[in-house]
């Protein structure tokens, strides 16, 4: 993942392409882990990385999400 940390510099059309693409790997992360499990071609260590992974992209979105939809107070 090579997004900078620093989601303040980027417009909101940047973030919402970067979004898509986020939750597009995210995805598919999510079927080689489903498929690997199935199978039962991977080792625990590669699980485990894929998993860490897909958790990281969560965040990621999560955190990109907050910038594009912030709260409102009602």
């Amino acid at each position: 993942m090579n997004a900078p940390t620093d989601l303040s510099m980027k417009t909101d059309d940047v973030l919402k392409v970067e979004l898509e693409v986020f939750r597009r790997e995210h995805r598919d992360l999510d079927e080689a882990i489903r498929a690997m499990q199935q199978t039962g071609t991977a080792d625990q260590l590669t699980l485990q990385r894929l998993k860490k992974k897909k958790l990281r992209l969560k965040d990621t979105i999560a955190v990109i999400e907050d910038r594009l939809l912030p709260d409102i107070i009602a």
